[in-house]
């Protein structure tokens, strides 16, 4: 199970730090991929972290957010600054073995989301 949560209302050019706990599985094993929804959109890749710390981010963020994990927390954490209004978006969080992903359909296990809004 992968509970979100951290979301929230931000000014554009704020920040948020948005969390990912999980349970149930050995997560160390596991890759964390984060990805989000915007009304009317399709799910994108956002960023990811492998079982080793590797991690790959969407070019529309690079160098504005920051994937990140402790896994004696069994948590995964999605840092992000200098954000926007179109980084506005449901952010979700999904785990598959070991290795990064960017495709939606290779992540197996979902959390439910959390609601970032960020205001021009």
């Amino acid at each position: 199970q992968l509970v979100e949560s951290g979301g929230g209302l931000v000014h554009s050019g704020g920040s948020l730090r948005v969390s990912c706990a999980a349970s149930g599985l050995t997560f160390s094993n596991y890759a964390v991929g984060w990805f989000r929804q915007a009304p009317g959109k399709e799910r994108e890749f956002v960023a990811v972290i492998s079982w080793t710390s590797l991690t790959d981010y969407a070019g529309s963020v690079k160098g504005r957010f920051t994937i990140s994990r402790d896994n004696a927390k069994s948590t995964a954490y999605l840092q992000k600054n200098r954000l926007k209004p179109e980084d506005t978006a449901n952010y979700y969080c999904a785990t598959r073995w070991k290795i990064t992903s960017t495709q939606t359909d290779e992540f197996y296990t979902w959390g439910q989301g959390t609601q970032v809004t960020v205001s021009s």
